[in-house]
């Protein structure tokens, strides 16, 4: 093929006559995204079409390495990359999460993972690219000075990058450093000082995920030990029985020892388990070792041996461990509840309602606290104030099963009918 001038100002026409309809097809896969993609913490987008600049010296340099036909040079050339998203995730679990996702709501084209196979010395941070078919209903209509794009509908594509919040940050800063700038460092002072900086953020986004990682398993131990917190709780106030044995929930063992969050992951395993004595044990340890002036640390540590505590009946001390988790942090809704759970179990209704009412105070939006105070109204023999915190707490999302029998309760209190 023969070597021919192409018009620059021809193909800047043909480009910003199409930048619109581009920009469009971008915003609709955007709008996909944006409603179908579930992650930990929903990621940000950026959007663009390729520059016109960029635009123009890739097709010079298509056409020099012979990659188009003659006709080609007459028409609009849509490359590859002519359209990308950049998917900007917290965490590095969300990558993969992201890219199974983007599977289920395109047909793909193709999927490389940048910088998988540099040294561990070259620069360059890893991120996934996701070139996906655009679907028939992001394209704009083809109509009038969009006619003749029609015969390359087809191959129209674009391209997602996922990347999280530090590898984008390491893109932008070395498209600027590197790829914009007509000179790049060769001297291997700057080289080892980029290189650095790729492994301190590398090792950063891991540190992230590994902290990330322990306050998921923290979370799920939490949430499994207030279950069964409660369902003790449910058990004692009905009087079915004063020895309920933890269930072994049987979870692994912490990946590291030492540091006060993994005691508290191990005491916490031990008190899920059953392990009570242990759990004490090592929420003892942990108040040992830190320093009066860590008040955050004592609540939240006295709050969970209060927990430990009344799960062994031993009520009184719970009651200690609570009020002291109270003094160190006066915010301490849950541990509010907590105390005033004990007082309903030892028939202490007007401290429970003290209690309720001031967790209530401090957050409003707890069903199980709005139950519990309603159940120690009735025994108060406050009818209409039970009724009104029952109301709340189903409308705050408690089970309306749980809550038939109080309700039967207060139904034949008040003389009404089902």
């Amino acid at each position: 093929m023969a070597n021919t001038i192409i018009s620059k100002s021809a193909i800047r026409e043909k480009y910003e006559s199409y930048h619109d309809y581009f920009n469009e097809i971008i915003q609709n896969v955007v709008n996909i995204l944006q409603d179908n993609i579930q992650l930990s913490s929903q990621p940000t987008y950026k959007k663009r079409v390729k520059s016109f600049n960029s635009y123009y010296k890739k097709v010079l340099r298509m056409r020099n390495k012979n990659n188009f036909s003659d006709s080609d040079e007459t028409n609009f050339i849509v490359l590859t990359d002519m359209m990308g998203i950049r998917m900007i995730c917290s965490f590095l679990e969300d990558l993969n999460l992201a890219l199974e996702q983007i599977k289920k709501l395109f047909s793909i084209y193709e999927i490389e993972v940048k910088g998988a196979d540099k040294d561990f010395s070259e620069f360059g941070y890893e991120s996934i690219h996701v070139l996906i078919n655009i679907p028939e209903e992001c394209k704009p209509a083809f109509e009038g000075k969009y006619a003749d794009l029609e015969p390359i509908r087809e191959n129209f594509v674009c391209e997602i990058q996922i990347r999280t919040i530090l590898q984008d940050a390491w893109a932008e800063v070395e498209h600027e450093l590197i790829y914009k700038t007509e000179f790049s460092p060769f001297d291997k002072p700057l080289r080892r000082k980029l290189a650095s900086i790729n492994a301190s953020l590398t090792l950063a986004d891991i540190t992230f995920q590994e902290i990330r990682d322990y306050q998921n398993k923290l979370q799920k131990e939490l949430d499994d030990r207030r279950t069964s917190f409660y369902l003790k709780a449910d058990n004692l106030l009905d009087s079915t029985t004063k020895d309920i044995k933890e269930e072994d929930i049987n979870r692994v063992t912490p990946y590291v020892q030492g540091t006060i969050d993994d005691l508290i992951l191990r005491a916490i395993e031990s008190h899920n388990k059953g392990n009570l004595e242990e759990a004490v044990g090592i929420y003892t340890r942990i108040l040992d070792a830190v320093s009066p002036d860590e008040k955050n640390v004592i609540s939240v540590i006295r709050k969970h041996r209060g927990m430990a505590y009344f799960s062994m009946n031993k009520f009184d001390d719970a009651i200690e461990d609570f009020d002291v988790s109270i003094k160190n942090d006066p915010t301490a809704f849950r541990s509010y509840y907590y105390k005033g759970i004990v007082y309903s179990i030892q028939r202490k209704y007007k401290e429970a309602v003290e209690c309720y009412t001031i967790s209530l105070n401090l957050n409003q939006f707890q069903a199980h606290t709005s139950f519990r105070r309603a159940t120690a109204y009735y025994e108060l023999q406050e009818y209409e104030k039970s009724m009104n915190d029952l109301d709340n707490a189903i409308k705050l999302g408690m089970d309306a099963q749980e809550c038939k029998v109080l309700q039967e309760k207060l139904v034949k209190k008040f003389g009404m009918n089902l």
